[in-house]
């Protein structure tokens, strides 16, 4: 039975089963800690005990016991597993990425996402929230990667968009007839239609809605960047969530969609690229987050203007006019206080480089603590996971990260994880 078990764990450790299969007590014995990134103190020479996929408790010195596991990470920094609070799991940008969209079935997105998981996991996201992809997909993936079928960061699923008819969000760009078998069931005009769209998300599965309240680079469709939902249905749209207990998230480039989404209430933006001084107040009086993705700009500004272009004209022209402006916007927003959790639109970018955000971030005119915490303490508060996400305290989930050198000196560093821990087990 000792084998038996010893065996279990083996594999638990590789990833292959989930971190409940392993019922060993795990000491990571860490030269640096940061514990609680809000509070930004590093220890030293401490271990971290963890049980059951929790950590138990934090004790000083360098300690083990019969039986467990040791890590050892002496020599290393070690941190609270990273938040990606804007991923699309299930795709990745190319030059393939049209013909992909009418060739894949929901079954080969979910295969595809299981990929790009890994990828994720790998590069210390232990905690990512998907904001669009197929229902059927991203949901399967999210279940699979709960109950240990495939290795992967726990995933908040927003599935499909919430979304205009002919809008960001809705099938652009084929034949009509193409379009209409491929349009979702999230597309909606009208605040009576809104309410069924989020309701029928809720009802499939969704943690979190997502909506599209402006136009958006990708869509294939020259309908500008500004507000596209009316106001009415932004209330109808927020409402609605919130009696149903999911936060709502507004992709949002327009000042004029950014703003109405915060008046109706909306609980956080991403990307925010013409952001204002009005936005920046309301942002601060609702509490609301700022997710900017300056790697979805970085990208696709580089794309747009390179030999290589893949893009169409009208997905060109959003991309050189939105790409440029978002490392000013979110320069902006920090220095007028608005609270910002870590996200990157990857799969816009490629999955597994997540971690070039925090480059970014640093750039816009964080220091490198603040750019932890973006990914830490704050993306958790603004996915509703405090009491098990973004701090290593006890009762919380034990993911942990760790990397050589110093991220409080240079953030970059976060770019090479050497050691990751999922819910207790070992997966790199």
């Amino acid at each position: 039975m000792k084998r038996l078990l010893s065996g279990v764990c083996a594999l638990a450790i590789a990833g292959t089963l989930s971190g409940a299969a392993c019922a060993e007590t795990v000491f990571v014995q860490a030269g640096r800690l940061l514990a609680d990134p809000a509070t930004g103190k590093v220890e030293t020479a401490k271990t971290v005990v963890l049980e059951n996929g929790k950590v138990a408790r934090v004790v000083d010195g360098y300690v083990s016991e019969p039986g467990g596991k040791v890590v050892d990470l002496k020599d290393s920094f070690v941190l609270p597993g990273l938040i990606d609070s804007h991923v699309h799991l299930t795709g990745e940008q190319g030059p393939n990425s049209r013909l992909n969209g009418v060739t894949r079935s929901a079954a080969d997105e979910a295969m595809v996402g299981a990929g790009f998981a890994r990828k994720t996991l790998m590069a210390g996201f232990t905690t990512v929230a998907d904001l669009g992809a197929d229902n059927k997909a991203i949901f399967a993936l999210r279940e699979g990667i709960k109950r240990g079928d495939v290795p992967g960061p726990r995933v908040i699923a927003a599935g499909s968009a919430v979304s205009v008819h002919g809008g960001h969000g809705d099938i652009n760009g084929y034949s009509e007839e193409v379009m209409h078998v491929l349009r979702p069931t999230s597309v909606c005009s009208g605040p009576d239609d809104c309410r069924r769209a989020v309701r029928e998300q809720v009802w499939l599965g969704a943690d979190i809605i997502k909506i599209t309240a402006t136009g958006g680079v990708l869509s294939n469709t020259a309908a500008g960047l500004n507000q596209q939902f009316s106001d009415a249905e932004l209330a109808a749209i927020v409402e609605t969530a919130h009696r149903m207990g999911r936060k709502v998230t507004a992709h949002a480039h327009g000042v004029d969609g950014i703003n109405s989404f915060l008046k109706a209430g909306g609980d956080s933006i991403e990307h925010g690229t013409w952001l204002d001084a009005e936005g920046v107040a309301l942002m601060k009086k609702n509490g609301a987050y700022l997710v900017p993705t300056l790697m979805a700009g970085d990208f696709v500004a580089r794309i747009a203007a390179s030999p290589g272009n893949f893009f169409t004209p009208a997905q060109t022209a959003k991309a050189l006019e939105a790409g440029p402006k978002m490392l000013d916007m979110a320069r902006r927003a920090h220095d007028g206080g608005v609270k910002i959790a870590f996200g990157t639109d990857s799969g816009v970018s490629a999955h597994g480089d997540n971690a070039y955000e925090f480059v970014l971030l640093t750039r816009a005119g964080l220091s490198p603590i603040e750019a932890i915490r973006t990914a830490t303490v704050n993306a958790a508060d603004h996915l509703g996971i405090t009491a098990e996400a973004g701090s290593l305290a006890p009762g919380k989930a034990a993911d942990l990260i760790a990397v050589e050198g110093d991220p409080l000196a240079d953030a970059s560093v976060l770019q090479k994880v050497d050691h990751v821990i999922k819910g207790g087990v070992v997966v790199k």
